[in-house]
């Protein structure tokens, strides 16, 4: 089987309308680095069942992103364990799959730095970094753990291109004839992917 590809990066976080900012430039931010952002809504399937489409996408990238921030209660009195759940198969692949998952890397992200040991303490002894539920946080936290891999933009220029493509967007999306409200993941990747290649 081919290795994972090294230029791939999963991101496990919440989808839902409070969380939109921070993955909005979470992706700016993996793109900006020179990486591709991968996530489980870039393909709608209903023929592929999530939890394979889950897997695959570990497979396949040699880095990931997890966001284990989604800790609140649902209306029915009950915490979110996807991101959790999805960690724990990434750490699975790289303590017992084969040699080419040996090598995975992987950023723990939460509100806070050592909230984590409330609700998942069997990962004490991971590095944890926090972004405050502040998206220039984020981008922080992402391009330094990034910078290990090779020479990317700094945090603040990174950040300050994102502010820029933001204000930019609706306009980048009235001339794609697409809803900047309504984005999906891929029409949003591509929308930063042209900016970046413009903007370089």
């Amino acid at each position: 089987m081919p290795a994972p590809d090294l230029n791939s990066v999963f991101i496990n976080c919440p989808f839902d309308d409070q969380y939109y900012t921070i993955f909005k430039a979470m992706v700016f931010t993996v793109s900006a680095c020179g990486f591709k952002p991968r996530c489980t809504q870039e393909q709608d399937n209903a023929a592929e069942p999530r939890i394979e489409k889950i897997y695959r996408l570990i497979d396949k990238c040699a880095y990931a992103i997890h966001d284990i921030s989604r800790t609140q209660l649902n209306p029915n009195h009950l915490p979110r364990f996807n991101m959790p759940f999805e960690l724990g198969v990434f750490l699975g692949a790289v303590r017992f799959g084969t040699r080419r998952h040996r090598n995975k890397r992987c950023l723990i992200l939460d509100t806070e730095p050592y909230r984590y040991q409330q609700f998942l303490s069997d990962i004490a002894g991971q590095d944890i970094n926090a972004h405050e539920d502040n998206p220039e946080r984020a981008v922080n936290r992402i391009r330094n753990w990034l910078r290990n891999t090779g020479p990317i933009p700094g945090a603040a220029n990174i950040w300050t291109k994102y502010q820029t493509f933001s204000a930019e967007l609706p306009i980048l999306c009235e001339q794609a004839d697409l809803d900047p409200e309504n984005l999906v993941f891929n029409d949003y990747l591509l929308m930063v992917n042209g900016w970046l290649r413009e903007n370089r």
